[in-house]
């Protein structure tokens, strides 16, 4: 194995256990490469990790309740998943995302439910990082174009890609072991 694989199998896996937080290890060694490859503008990049941060920030200060709630912005749609113990606190986090400036569309995909213990949150990890790194080795598709998010077993993509690398890219992540559904959030470009 070159040092280059090593490298990118590392950063899948360390991205993979981060999930929202990809911004974060984007930010080191890379950043430009990645940065390059996002078919996002620079200002937009940006703009998605305040809006993850401002989420984050608003949702723990208007809701002191125990939860797991995960916040993903790409291009301004935003992903909500996690659990919440009851409908209203999933109607009021949509409520408080939906409010932020600049956010377009907000996915609500939280489940009422208890929290996901940490093994199901780990396995979904894992099931993340598996599915960048078949990524990776596709060649129908530039997996920096795709963002992938894991909550229960279910895969969200998100990016701005043409239609057949979405078909493309919802195939690879159908196929993945322990992958139960993938929704498609996309934004199309063609």
């Amino acid at each position: 194995m070159t040092v280059r694989v090593v490298a990118m199998m590392l950063l899948v896996l360390v991205s993979g256990s981060l999930q929202g937080c990809f911004p974060v290890v984007a930010a080191g060694v890379g950043a430009g490469v990645m940065l390059a490859q996002d078919r996002r503008t620079r200002d937009a990049i940006i703009e998605d990790q305040k809006i993850e941060a401002m989420a984050v920030e608003r949702i723990d200060k208007q809701l002191k309740s125990v939860m797991h709630v995960n916040v993903t912005s790409y291009d301004h749609n935003v992903l909500v998943s996690g659990e919440v113990p009851d409908d209203q606190t999933r109607m009021e986090i949509e409520k408080i995302v939906s409010a932020i400036e600049k956010v377009h569309v907000v996915y609500n995909e939280l489940a009422v439910s208890s929290s996901s213990s940490l093994a199901s949150r780990s396995n979904d990890g894992l099931i993340t990082s598996n599915v960048k790194l078949r990524f990776v080795n596709d060649k129908r598709f530039n997996a920096d174009h795709i963002k992938v998010v894991t909550e229960n077993g279910t895969v969200y993509l998100m990016g701005l890609v043409k239609h057949e690398e979405a078909d493309a890219a919802s195939d690879v992540a159908s196929t993945t072991k322990g992958v139960r559904r993938v929704v498609r959030l996309f934004e199309y470009l063609d």
